[in-house]
This record gives structure tokens, C-alpha cells and sequence, in this order.
């Protein structure tokens, strides 16, 4: 990794000479890579969460005084429980991924002796913007390598010194391996990221991971195509034949357990006919944790004769816009509907095509939500914080997508590969094929894999 301050458009040009050089690489040597950058950070962790607590007392006297938000600052602290294990293991996991360079998904016979292949191949030069977040820069790295990818990484204010510690680690680690320095870059100069977007002749792809503003100015300010969410506004629909038990661990799951997170639940449909059953045993839960339940007007009335008067206080009336809402804190906006039919039109007008639950017994009601709604993750009695790369197995991820071409979902080592065509032939050319007298056909035959 080079830590750079060089002009964008060098160092865009040396990421892309770079990628040149890492899509040859084997495996074995892009996985020492690998394993070379885990033994690097796991030797400096002490000095890296130093760096972090640094950034995180800046942050949170920012925070104070209003310039920076708490999901914000949540998602800057890399010694949250559970969060440097996390990082190092989604290394080790994209090491120990099959190789997804190279593999041939489709074979044809053109004819004798002419033969088409479509072949797996790295996307090129990946262009990572992000705030908070000092994690990303092990994770893009090991993403990138293990595809043979070069990427860089243009990271917010906020985590600086976290980013500069790392990638100084990540850069000494690479220098004992084969991948070249220039594949993996961190673009330290302020106020860039206009001439980066700019460089379309060198740059393939743009990740952006942070605020709905960060997204959203990128996808308005560049010809590079962009993988990414603005917003994670995810909902649940609590229909009438679901298990109460298992209603109020998965919805306190989705609120609570990380509610700056994108995957985090944000909107709470609840069938009417649930509303004096199931639905006061969930409220209950979610307000022993400490959310502000924001009703509607049916709502609200059926928890008013059923939670105590302690609880019914903390209840508030919810507006139009909190259903519009991504909220990345401990406030969930709860709608009454009729039945499921409502519930997919509510998701797919409001929603951000990010992860939508359905919580019900009935499997035919379940297959159907799930078929209907229009999202990148659509689950049954689950929480939708299992939106996750290394939730599903794909060792760690570049972010969410909620494109509708290429990649959608967590986007792991798939989602950071084409594909390209190859042919081998024995001298063949095209005017000899055709319909008319004395023209060949083509054969089409498929092939096995």
C-alpha cells in the first residue's frame, strides 16, 4: 500500500499500471499477500487503536457541539466489541475463499477447432471513498488483492490517523510480497475527491461507504459507474400468525444490536389484526432497550390500552417523514396496514431496496413477500442485520449494493469480477459463415465446464 500524496491523476496511472501486473499474479502469491497483512496488523494492534482512540476523542467533541453525528462517531470506534476481531478475520476468510480468477463459466463449440470461453477477470481499478469506517482499509485491501484488484482509498478527516497507522502496516506488509506497492493506494491530500471522480481513463469502479450525502454527491459527479446505497432504510412486516417470542428477538435484534449500522431496522409495519396480540409484547421489548417508538395513529391506540402508563409515555406520533426516514439511531417509525399486500406497496414506495423481513408462520405468505418485494436481501423470521458480507459467508465486503445490474447485496469477491471472452481457433475467419449457398454454420455447442 503507498501512502500517497501524489497528484490524483499519478496516482490513479499507478493503480492502473499496478492492476496490470496483480490480475497475473496466482493465487498463491495474491493469498501471501494475505496472510502477510494479518500478521502485520495483528503485530500493531496497540498502535492502531491508539491512533483510533485519537481520532475518537476528536469525534466526539465534534460530536458535542453538533458537526458530527453519533452514528458517525459509533461507526469510527474500531475497539467496539467485537470489531478489530471481526477485521482481522474477514482477511483470513477472503484468503481462504476459492479463487474467483480465471474460472471459466461458459463454454461453446463454434466449430471444429473454434472454440468460445468466458472467463472470470478482475473489474480493474476500484476507487473507494468512505467516512469513518477505519476497518474499510483492511477490508477493500484484502478484497482487492485476493481478486486481483488494485484499489484506493480516499478516506474522511475524521479517521485519519486511524487510516494513516494501518495502511503504513498494510504498505510494510505488502513490501514482502509480490503484489506491486502501487495496487493499493491511500490518497492522503484534502479536498480530491472532484479530480478523482474526473479520472474515468483510469478508474473502473467507485465504492462509495458513508452518509447518504457522500453518496449521493458521487453518483451526481462522476462518468464511473458507482456500487453503493444511499440509504438503509429497512423494515419489517409483523404479520398476525407470527411466533410472538420469535417476533421479539428478531425486531429487537434489527433495532438494537448496532442501530447505526445500515442493515439496522428502521420501519415497523404491523398487520392490524396483531396489533393487540403480538404487537404490545414487541413494544415492550423495544422500549425496555431504549427506543422511541414513533406510531401512527392505530398504533399508538392499541398500545395505549395495553402498556402500562410508564411505557405508554414514551411513546410518540409518528409524522410522513418518519416513514422516509433512516434514522441510525434508537427511533423506529411503526405504521398499522391491512395486510401483507399493503405492507409490499408501503416497502416499495419508502424503501431503499436494502433488506426487508416478513415475520409470519405461513410460508406461502412468506414465499410470496419475498417474491414481491423489490430489495437486494429479502428474509423470513430473520433479522435483517444478517446483511452482511462475512454473514454470508463472503468473508468480508466492499459495501452494500443496491445497483440493479452487476452486484447487488453484500458485495464480496463476485461482486469485484467480470468477465471477458476468449476464443481459440486454428486460422478460422468470419466469411465462411453465413446462410447462403456454400457458407458454414456455426455448431453452438455447448461444452461442459
Amino acid at each position: 500500500m503507498s501512502l500517497t500524496n501524489a497528484s490524483p491523476s499519478d496516482a490513479a496511472k499507478a493503480a492502473k499500471e499496478a492492476s496490470h501486473v496483480l490480475a497475473t499474479l496466482s493465487e498463491p502469491d495474491r493469498n501471501d499477500a494475505l496472510t502477510a497483512i494479518h500478521a502485520g496488523l495483528t503485530a500493531a494492534k496497540d498502535e492502531i487503536l491508539a491512533a483510533n482512540a485519537r481520532d475518537l476523542e476528536i469525534a466526539r467533541v465534534a460530536a458535542e457541539s453538533g458537526q458530527l453525528s453519533q452514528s458517525l462517531v459509533s461507526r469510527l470506534d474500531l475497539g467496539k466489541k467485537g470489531k478489530w476481531e471481526d477485521m482481522l478475520k474477514g482477511i483470513l476468510d477472503v484468503r481462504d475463499l476459492e479463487d474467483p480468477v480465471g474460472k471459466v463459466t461458459l463454454r461453446i463449440k463454434l466449430d471444429d477447432g473454434l472454440e468460445l470461453t468466458r472467463v472470470t477477470c478482475p473489474i480493474g481499478v476500484l476507487l473507494i471513498i468512505f467516512e469513518a469506517r477505519p476497518e474499510v482499509i483492511a477490508n477493500i485491501a484484502s478484497l482487492a488483492v485476493k481478486s486481483g484488484n488494485s484499489a484506493i482509498l480516499k478516506g474522511g478527516k475524521e479517521s485519519t490517523e486511524s487510516f494513516v497507522s494501518i495502511s503504513k502496516v498494510i504498505s510494510a506488509a505488502l513490501d514482502k510480497t509480490k503484489v506491486p506497492n502501487g495496487a493499493i493506494q491511500l490518497v492522503t491530500t484534502r479536498d480530491v475527491i472532484p479530480q478523482l471522480l474526473d479520472l474515468d481513463q483510469y478508474i473502473d469502479l467507485v465504492i462509495p461507504r458513508g452518509s447518504n450525502e457522500l453518496v449521493r454527491y458521487i453518483k451526481s459527479s462522476t462518468k464511473i459507474p458507482v456500487l453503493g446505497h444511499a440509504d438503509g432504510l429497512c423494515s419489517i412486516f409483523l404479520e398476525q400468525s407470527a411466533d410472538p417470542k420469535v417476533a421479539v428477538d428478531v425486531i429487537v435484534d434489527s433495532k438494537t444490536s448496532y442501530p447505526a449500522a445500515c442493515n439496522s431496522l428502521e420501519t415497523l409495519l404491523v398487520q392490524e389484526s396483531a396489533l393487540e396480540t403480538i404487537f404490545p409484547q414487541v413494544a415492550e421489548a423495544l422500549i425496555a432497550k431504549g427506543v422511541v417508538l414513533r406510531c401512527d395513529a392505530k398504533a399508538k391506540t392499541a398500545l395505549a390500552s395495553k402498556l402500562s402508563s410508564d411505557f405508554s409515555a414514551k411513546l410518540e406520533d409518528a409524522q410522513d417523514a418518519d416513514f422516509d426516514t433512516e434514522f441510525l439511531s434508537l427511533t423506529l417509525a411503526i405504521k398499522a396496514v391491512s395486510d401483507m399486500y399493503e405492507a409490499i406497496a408501503h416497502i416499495n414506495t419508502h424503501g431503499s431496496k436494502h433488506t426487508d423481513a416478513i415475520l409470519t408462520s405461513s410460508s406461502e405468505l412468506a414465499e410470496q413477500f419475498m417474491s414481491s418485494v423489490d430489495a437486494a436481501g429479502v428474509y423470513w423470521n430473520a433479522s435483517t442485520r444478517f446483511a452482511d458480507g462475512m454473514r454470508y459467508g463472503f468473508g468480508t465486503e466492499v459495501g452494500i449494493s443496491t445497483n440493479k445490474i452487476h452486484s447487488r447485496g453484500p458485495v464480496g469477491l463476485e461482486g469485484l469480477m467480470i468477465y471477458k471472452y476468449k476464443i481459440r481457433g486454428q486460422g478460422h475467419v468470419t466469411a465462411v459463415y453465413g446462410e447462403g449457398d456454400g457458407k458454414k454454420r456455426f455448431k453452438h455447442e455447448r461444452l461442459p465446464l
